[in-house]
């Protein structure tokens, strides 16, 4: 059977201005898209969103019901991960033999007769002759 942990974090409200973004709807799916993405790296899961009612003080000794709107994740407890990765068996990785060493091509060294011919551009910003 698979446990999981749970987190419920209140929905974003509004949206952080970003450049190219124009309208409130374009904004608030932004925000939600980065806490989803930097959830999502930490190994939690995307399950569901809720409104769920809430009482709260309203005054001194009145209440009111608000509704509060939840994004709920998941991931694997870690015990459970620990132990599927101990039950896993490592995969096994194929090893070739080392070969041996082989030298580097000699080059024949520059001499009168075999001139070493330069085939690089000139520098942009050579001096100028009338300098």
């Amino acid at each position: 059977m698979q446990s999981y942990e749970y987190l419920a974090l209140p929905a974003p409200l509004r949206g952080q201005k970003v450049k190219g973004l124009k309208t409130p709807a374009e904004r608030y799916a932004h925000e939600l898209t980065t806490v989803l993405n930097d959830l999502s790296a930490e190994g939690w899961e995307y399950c569901r969103s809720e409104c769920l009612p809430s009482e709260e003080r309203k005054g001194f000794t009145g209440k009111m019901v608000v509704q509060n709107h939840l994004l709920i994740f998941r991931r694997p407890k870690a015990e459970v991960l620990a132990e599927r990765m101990t039950q896993e068996e490592a995969p096994r990785v194929s090893v070739e033999p080392r070969q041996e060493f082989v030298a580097p091509p000699a080059i024949d060294s520059p001499s009168p007769d075999r001139p070493i011919h330069d085939n690089r551009r000139e520098p942009m910003f050579a001096p100028r002759k009338d300098d």
